[in-house]
């Protein structure tokens, strides 16, 4: 399974009221249970700032990822922006050997 970070900003005519916002909630979960069964939810947090809600979920593949983005687009009436995410201390492994680099500061040549 790949980890994914999803960024989500609703449109204004989403919610009605901040009650819809659970009717909202719910009627996602059920279209993602059902046609994304294999996503596996690990945060969700509403945020300030530019966007809503922040949510961190493993999927199977790119294609559910892009499925379940399109689900919580068309509900939501919402923008969202998808991102795939390694564990740092996974990303330290996958690194460890790695060639080094050339000596010399940043953008010295290539």
């Amino acid at each position: 399974m790949a980890t994914f970070v999803m960024l989500t900003r609703l449109s204004p005519s989403a919610l009605r009221s901040p009650q819809s916002l659970e009717d909202l909630e719910r009627r996602i979960k059920e279209q993602v249970g059902t046609e994304c069964p294999q996503v596996e939810w690990l945060h969700n947090y509403a945020i300030l700032g530019g966007c809503d809600y922040l949510d961190i979920f493993n999927a199977p593949d790119l294609e559910t990822a892009m499925k379940l983005s399109t689900i919580i687009r068309t509900y939501g009436h919402a923008h969202t922006e998808v991102w795939t995410a390694v564990e740092w201390q996974k990303y330290k492994e996958m690194i460890r050997h790695l060639p080094a680099g050339e000596v010399g500061g940043a953008g010295e040549g290539v």
